[in-house]
């Protein structure tokens, strides 16, 4: 026989310890081990379970809770020894908290690490998905700052790339507060499916002990809004359900795209192209071999980190869609991408957040591109159409006019009335008046438009959001 002291907790129905190799290639305290805080948690709560319930004495208990106390301490100072092992956080815990506490060899009592993990990963979800909205009402109050300062600098708008129509440099960043909003409540909609409790699911049947799942849950908060305990409802499911990892860090996939989207505008923004705006220094580089190099790698790698976070999506999605139930080995490799994805995640909002907030504005470059007339171009084929011109026939002869000025190297509001009323009848002296930007601003004054009225009350709305 085998020295049953290095075999693991499971090893009763082995002869034979695992394979060194086999042992380097299971382990996974190397990254579950970031669960120590939320595993200390649910052990304290299910002993105290036990205990109400009459499977530990008070005294059992206390020793238990003394013994969590003790390691949770030496986990947060970094003194806490793992051992690949002992293969997960549970097992190294268990046996830390074993060899102190006699008593604590019935703290797996109705438990399975089936159980454990899915309650931990819960209790991380609802803990990360508290992290990431800090992070994107910071973002968002970067922007509403940055909006409000910049409500009067108007910029081209793009589509295609292609000058289109004139924003204000507010509207355009309001853009990213409404996606960073949806974000919010994506976000919201993880932590709430998180919140139920699996603790008691077991390995796949649940238990034939006396516990009350009722009272584990609310000792670890997953509670409603009335404070009514929310347990899973299916024990299967429950150990073998991987939506909240799925939900998560596709959550946190989309923010990353919506952040790699501003990155990029911004990068433009920032490039002798465009000039629109300078980019703080503390988030850019140089370049180790020409000197007058100011790099947006900060924006970059975080277009970077998008691609990185639909990975970690993609590596979850393939791994879960052929597994039967219940619980397979298979998801073990859950976490690494979910890890990954809070992380980087995280990072990328700090990063573009610190951008945002150091961002300045060029004036007297943004005044120069939005001064192009063929910007208000549209704005002449309203004037028409409120003359009663069918739009098509207004579209097509603002075209024309469009054309006739590229031909005479002229400026489209530089066109002779005479030979725009060439093109149409219709065109009187004040159509002229239709490249006056501010008029054509406050023009746009309908819910969602870029006039001023509506950017500000926008402005407003979002901050009483966030307060």
């Amino acid at each position: 026989m085998s020295d049953s002291s290095k075999q693991a907790t499971w090893g009763g129905r082995f002869s034979e310890n695992p394979a060194e190799l086999m042992l380097r290639f299971s382990e996974s305290v190397s990254f579950d081990q970031r669960l120590a805080s939320f595993d200390l948690q649910c052990s304290e709560a299910h002993s105290a379970m036990l205990a109400e319930v009459g499977l530990l004495s008070e005294e059992e208990k206390a020793a238990i809770h003394g013994g969590l106390h003790q390691i949770k301490s030496e986990v947060e100072s970094g003194k806490f020894s793992w051992d690949e092992a002992l293969e997960d956080v549970h097992m190294n815990i268990e046996k830390a908290l074993t060899e102190r506490v006699p008593e604590a060899a019935k703290l797996h009592t109705a438990r399975s690490r089936n159980d454990q993990i899915a309650t931990d990963m819960r209790l991380f979800f609802k803990s990360a998905c508290l992290e990431i909205e800090a992070g994107l009402k910071a973002i968002i109050s970067a922007l509403l700052e940055q909006a409000e300062k910049n409500q009067s600098i108007y910029i081209p708008g793009y589509t295609h790339l292609q000058r289109a129509q004139p924003v204000s440099v507010a509207h355009h960043l309001l853009a990213y507060v409404e996606m960073f909003g949806r974000d919010l409540d994506r976000i919201a909609f993880v932590y709430d499916s998180a919140n139920w409790c699996p603790l008691g699911s077991g390995a796949i049947a649940g238990s034939t002990l006396p516990i009350d799942r009722e009272f584990t849950a609310k000792a670890l908060g997953f509670v409603d809004a009335a404070g009514n305990a929310r347990v899973t409802r299916n024990s299967m499911d429950a150990v073998s359900d991987r939506d909240a990892h799925l939900d998560f860090t596709y959550s946190c996939s989309l923010i990353g795209l919506h952040l790699s989207r501003l990155a990029e505008d911004l990068i433009l923004w920032c490039s002798s192209e465009f000039g629109f705006a300078e980019l703080p220094q503390n988030f850019c580089t140089g370049s180790s071999l020409m000197p007058q190099k100011k790099n947006p790698d900060a924006l970059e790698l975080v277009r970077g980190k998008a691609g990185r976070l639909i990975g970690d999506l993609q590596s979850l999605l393939t791994m879960v869609k052929g597994l039967p139930l219940t619980y397979n080995r298979d998801l073990q490799e859950d976490k690494p991408p979910v890890f990954d994805a809070f992380l980087q995640t995280l990072l990328s909002l700090q990063v573009v957040e610190g951008v945002v907030t150091g961002l300045k504005m060029e004036v007297d470059k943004c005044a120069t591109a939005v001064s192009d007339p063929n910007l208000l171009a549209t704005d002449v084929v309203d004037y028409l159409a409120q003359r009663g011109v069918p739009f098509r026939e207004a579209h097509h002869a603002i075209g024309a006019l469009v054309a006739l000025a590229e031909s005479e190297s002229v400026s489209l509001n530089e066109l002779p009335l005479d030979a725009v009323q060439e093109i149409h009848s219709v065109f009187e002296a004040d159509w002229v008046e239709c490249f006056d930007l501010g008029r054509a601003m406050a023009s746009r004054d309908q819910v969602g438009m870029p006039g001023p009225v509506q950017v500000a009350a926008q402005i407003k709305g979002w901050k009483t959001r966030l307060e």
